[in-house]
């Protein structure tokens, strides 16, 4: 999947602290969220392509290791992300 330069800058303004905020924490998660929405879908008319699967797995693996970072160093960063129900991640 290949995001253009504008959907990133909106992703990165909607969940960061501004445009140009690429290396929060939130607004990774968020990027990674919709990488992982967006392979998902694919994945459901492709089920055999079993490097986009692993490429899922992967991206999940990184999303979690920046949550649990985020629990670490402020529950109240994590809570506010987590209660976002558009980036589909539960607890």
């Amino acid at each position: 999947m290949h995001l253009s330069t504008e959907e990133k800058k909106k992703i990165f303004a909607e969940y960061g602290a501004g445009e140009g905020d690429t290396g929060s924490a939130e607004s990774q998660i968020a990027l990674f969220s919709k990488r992982i929405q967006h392979l998902t879908e694919h994945l459901k008319k492709n089920h055999k392509d079993h490097a986009t699967a692993r490429a899922l797995k992967m991206l999940v693996g990184q999303r979690r290791s920046l949550l649990d970072y985020l629990i670490r160093k402020d529950i109240n960063r994590y809570r506010a992300i987590i209660a976002k129900k558009e980036l589909g991640i539960r607890k």
